[in-house]
């Protein structure tokens, strides 16, 4: 999907971006493609005792 306005994300306008990093923080959930794959990560390497 092309960009309307550059810079622009309504994700963040409308506030699910702020609501989203609260969730994670208070949780220690991750909620980005980038932090579930890395903390799926260390629970492995936790598991096959590597860590």
């Amino acid at each position: 999907m092309a960009k309307l306005i550059k810079g622009f994300s309504w994700k963040r306008a409308v506030g699910i971006s702020s609501t989203k990093q609260k969730i994670a923080k208070s949780t220690g959930i991750p909620t980005t493609k980038q932090g579930i794959k890395r903390k799926r990560n260390a629970i492995i390497a936790r598991l096959f005792g590597l860590k």
